[in-house]
């Protein structure tokens, strides 16, 4: 059966076209005028683009599934326009032997509805000094490695991990914290932290780590990335490491562009995330990081929790905000529509090309002949309310609830089948 997408406005090799796109066989069979199919949907005056790619989501699965399942995880992306993430390996056990990632890698299989790519964790545990096996681990389904939620606290454990990735062709995504610094703090140190009188973070937490892996990283040579970088020392280091030849990439979240300290209004849990929102300076120079490629890529982050967890203020709550549902609608509504700081190309390669290319994800992220029929179909033209009760994930954790958008997913296609539609639970 061959189905067509008929008469949309599609994003293909950063360049938006008025055409058609034609699926057979799980795969993108033609993209031109004119196509005719035994199936049509019609995308009129609606956005098509290859399914977006998240690169950084937390399932809990297992281990946690109270907060997310697999299931609910990956219709929760599916809902967003995400066809393809990366998912981080915080869960209890941790996937740190060969037997743990394979099961987890069926179990993705299996549950998602999306493509699911397993990390494995930099060290046991994610907590120890013990480096698992990278190349039983890669061999078993492991695509990258991440201790997301930890930074590597000690020097040699680090060195010796990159060491080990760049033997096994392994990217090293990392969380950049030094805990001693970051000294359990919850807000960004500034105004705010002290108007509600909670504990500060100091920005040194993320950017000494980042400096300290910098360096092992042009002694290894590995490739490392660093995951939701949000200061402006963050980016200009990143900036100079590039400068040197380094090979570091890095992502920024859709939280950290969109809202800053001054958007907390009170002590409330749902602002409560990791790396704490920060100044209106580290916003600005985040977006001129993603405008001049500093910034290679989006992602969300997505880290749901339990309603009872985010409940009452922010020292008790848990970090985290979901993101898969809300990342290309608010983004889009700000800085697209409203403010006019991106392109919609721009954004939608942050969004899909950008991190399929810097993870090797050589089917992802893009509309071309031959490639699976990953598609997402998005409203530009109407504006709709993000509302709890359309949420796929089992996590409500976000303050973007109640903002008007524009850009809502009005379809998701993986290998050519459709796995949301709206208007559908």
């Amino acid at each position: 059966m061959q189905t067509v997408i008929k008469n949309g406005t599609v994003y293909q090799n950063g360049r938006l076209i008025h055409a058609d796109v034609l699926i057979e066989d799980q795969k993108i069979k033609a993209i031109g005028t004119d196509l005719t199919g035994d199936k049509v949907i019609d995308a009129t005056g609606k956005l098509v683009s290859p399914g977006l790619v998240d690169v950084h989501v937390h399932y809990r699965d297992p281990g946690q599934t109270y907060k997310e399942d697999i299931e609910t995880g990956s219709k929760a992306a599916a809902h967003g326009g995400f066809t393809t993430v990366g998912a981080m390996p915080n869960v209890t056990p941790v996937p740190d032997t060969p037997d743990l990632m394979k099961k987890m890698v069926q179990e993705n299989k299996q549950k998602g509805i999306v493509h699911i790519f397993q990390y494995g964790p930099i060290t046991k545990n994610e907590t120890t000094d013990e480096l698992p096996d990278y190349a039983a681990l890669k061999k078993a389904g492991a695509f990258a490695l991440s201790n997301d939620g930890h930074g590597v606290q000690t020097a040699q454990t680090m060195y010796l991990a990159m060491q080990e990735a760049k033997k096994n062709d392994l990217i090293v995504a990392a969380h950049a914290q030094d805990d001693s610094l970051f000294n359990h703090g919850i807000v960004n140190e500034g105004e705010k932290a002290k108007e509600l009188n909670l504990p500060p973070v100091t920005e040194l937490a993320e950017t000494t780590q980042i400096a300290r892996d910098f360096l092992l990283a042009e002694k290894t040579g590995v490739h490392y990335h660093i995951c939701h970088v949000s200061t402006k020392t963050s980016v200009e280091l990143v900036r100079m490491a590039k400068a040197c030849g380094i090979n570091v990439t890095c992502e920024a979240a859709p939280h950290h562009l969109l809202l800053t300290e001054d958007d907390i209004p009170k002590d409330n849990g749902y602002y409560k995330m990791n790396p704490p929102l920060r100044s209106k300076e580290d916003q600005a120079a985040l977006l001129v990081g993603l405008l001049d490629g500093t910034i290679d890529l989006i992602a969300t982050d997505h880290a749901p929790h339990a309603k009872q967890e985010k409940q009452g203020g922010m020292q008790n709550a848990a970090f985290g905000i979901t993101g898969s549902e809300t990342a290309f609608s608010t983004l889009y509504t700000k800085f697209v529509k409203e403010d006019k700081v991106f392109t919609l190309e721009q954004l939608l390669s942050w969004l899909s090309d950008q991190p399929a290319k810097v993870f090797g994800l050589k089917k992802a992220g893009v509309l071309e002949p031959g490639c699976p029929a990953d598609v997402a179909i998005f409203d530009l033209e109407h504006e709709t309310e993000l509302k709890e009760k359309n949420y796929q994930s089992k996590g409500i954790n976000t303050p973007f609830t109640g903002q008007k958008i524009y850009g809502a997913t009005v379809m998701t296609m993986v290998d050519g089948e459709v796995v949301y539609q709206r208007g559908e639970k």
